[in-house]
């Protein structure tokens, strides 16, 4: 038994180097957060020059209704007032990198205030969800795909 609790003793900083995150890996899930704390901003604010430059041409965005747009109907979905965002809170976020580097997979949890509405009040929504981007060589990160679930409260 000791000699097993030894290897495994002798072993364990190796699965520790094998397991550490590569840094210019580090710096493309950081610029992915950031991004993602960007489009979040951009939904709330109305920025459709940003939206227009963070979403793919061909965006497939399932809302937690399980409603499915495409890129143009989800832009003028805000600008319609069917899509509104008083706020967008991350409360989680994981980004693994693939495909050396150009692809991303994002999931986390958001928490979604209304606008208020006329007598003051405002709904929360607790989101779980997931994305998909890409990096082209021309238009940077694009995302591809966008699929959430509503939580229950």
């Amino acid at each position: 038994m000791r000699p097993l609790l030894l290897a495994l003793l002798l072993a364990l900083p190796l699965f520790a180097f094998a397991q550490a995150p590569n840094p210019k890996n580090m710096a493309v899930v950081k610029e992915i957060e950031a991004l993602e704390r960007q489009r979040f901003e951009a939904q709330v604010k109305k920025d459709y020059a940003f939206l227009e430059k963070a979403f793919g041409d061909d965006l497939v965005y399932t809302h937690g209704s399980g409603v499915q747009n495409s890129k143009v109907e989800y832009i003028q979905s805000i600008k319609d007032g069917k899509s509104q965002y008083g706020k967008i809170e991350v409360e989680a976020m994981n980004v693994r990198v693939y495909n050396e580097d150009k692809t991303a997979v994002v999931n986390g949890t958001i928490r979604i205030t209304s606008p208020p509405q006329a007598d003051g009040s405002t709904s929360v929504a607790h989101i779980k969800y997931v994305v998909v981007q890409i990096k082209d060589k021309k238009k940077g990160w694009q995302v591809v795909l966008w699929q959430a679930q509503k939580q229950a409260s």
